[in-house]
């Protein structure tokens, strides 16, 4: 029997993400490097990278990347994407064999751009008409699953630890200008390659930790609006809710982040400012089912910046360092001190305050 003390029990997961306000494109080595502290807030049961700026060569299209289970299923999908994009270029993507990563799926990816006439039918946008076809493979697709559809970005996850996978993809030979990570610990849902953070829908993209109890209500009312939640995880309507509030409602960041970790009533009951206290009172009466209730800390990637946010209770740690034109954020500060030995500022957030990182306009 294990006395106490002996065991250490995490917090489940680890979170780690640096971005550069200059737009400066680091290589993959120094998140990989970012994640071996924290090694025990992971189980090997998925591992994951984000990665902003890494396909300048292909930048105005969007880049698939997919998991398949057979040959047949990949000539079936290009088949479908054939129908629907014109395909610039796509390749398998390379990796590296590692005796830690076993089971790979066939993974692909794919450059591509919406046909005009599909469009026009549809009479939809672009972005639009890809996270439809996006849940269209995901749903309906047996053996075929988009786990990256952003332009110029690309997410690389796999069962594993996270540093290992960072090997298999060989991420130390591609550079961006933000990076994020995920080491998970799952609790209630099964390892496997879709499991694994992070999520993602076009350039929107989410490591996470903790335990959302809110699951239900909050799938119940994104899937109203055309988003399937088939991954068994709760961390993918993170991902769907995000959409829908930036993209498909137009909210700003920190409005988002108003409603899925909402101020209690009785702290927007105290506002003195008047304007601030009508928005939130508005935000959490037009969108109360997108609260997300239970701990939490996630990093949410996108085109140009990062945002960091905890639940508004900081029932999971997060810390955020500066140095120079780079943050760094991660679930320890031992992480981040591997990425920045001398970094100049560190705090953590309070509770349902964002931290908004955005690269310099014109610098990417």
């Amino acid at each position: 029997m294990e006395k106490e003390g002996q065991v250490r029990i995490p917090s489940g997961c680890a979170i780690a993400a640096v971005i550069s306000k200059n737009g400066e494109r680091m290589s993959g080595r120094q998140i990989i490097e970012a994640m071996k502290p924290m090694h025990d807030r992971s189980n090997g049961l998925g591992g994951g990278f984000a990665a902003y700026g890494i396909y300048p060569e292909y930048k105005d299209f969007y880049a698939l990347h997919l998991f398949f289970d057979s040959r047949d299923t990949r000539k079936k999908c290009e088949a479908f994407l054939k129908e629907r994009f014109e395909i610039v270029h796509s390749e398998i993507i390379p990796t590296k064999k590692i005796p830690q990563i076993t089971n790979e799926p066939i993974i692909w990816r794919y450059f591509v751009s919406p046909l005009r006439s599909m469009l026009a039918s549809l009479q939809l946008d672009e972005k639009e008409f890809v996270a439809r076809t996006v849940m269209a493979i995901n749903t309906d697709m047996e053996g075929a699953y988009v786990f990256s559809s952003g332009k110029n970005m690309g997410t690389f996850k796999a069962v594993g630890f996270p540093e290992d996978v960072g090997e298999f993809y060989k991420l130390d030979e591609y550079k961006g200008y933000s990076w994020t990570a995920h080491g998970r610990y799952p609790t209630n849902t099964p390892g496997w390659w879709g499991g694994a953070h992070p999520f993602t829908l076009l350039d929107y993209s989410i490591v996470h930790n903790g335990e959302i109890s809110s699951y239900d209500a909050n799938r119940r009312f994104i899937e109203m609006f055309g988003y399937k939640c088939t991954l068994q995880t709760d961390t993918e309507v993170i991902t769907y809710i995000m959409d829908y509030l930036l993209r498909v409602q137009g909210l700003s960041l920190s409005d988002a982040a108003s409603v899925i970790a909402a101020p209690f009533w009785s702290t927007i009951e105290r506002k003195t400012d008047l304007e601030d206290k009508e928005k939130h009172i508005y935000l959490r009466t037009l969108f109360p089912s997108l609260l997300i209730t239970g701990p939490f800390s996630i990093v949410l990637g996108f085109d140009g910046g990062l945002m960091a946010l905890n639940d508004r209770l900081k029932l999971r740690s997060m810390v955020v360092g500066e140095k120079d034109d780079k943050v760094y954020i991660a679930s320890e500060e031992a992480s981040i001190r591997v990425m920045e030995p001398n970094v100049d500022k560190i705090y953590s957030p309070a509770g349902g305050e964002p931290v908004i990182v955005k690269v310099k306009e014109g610098c990417f």
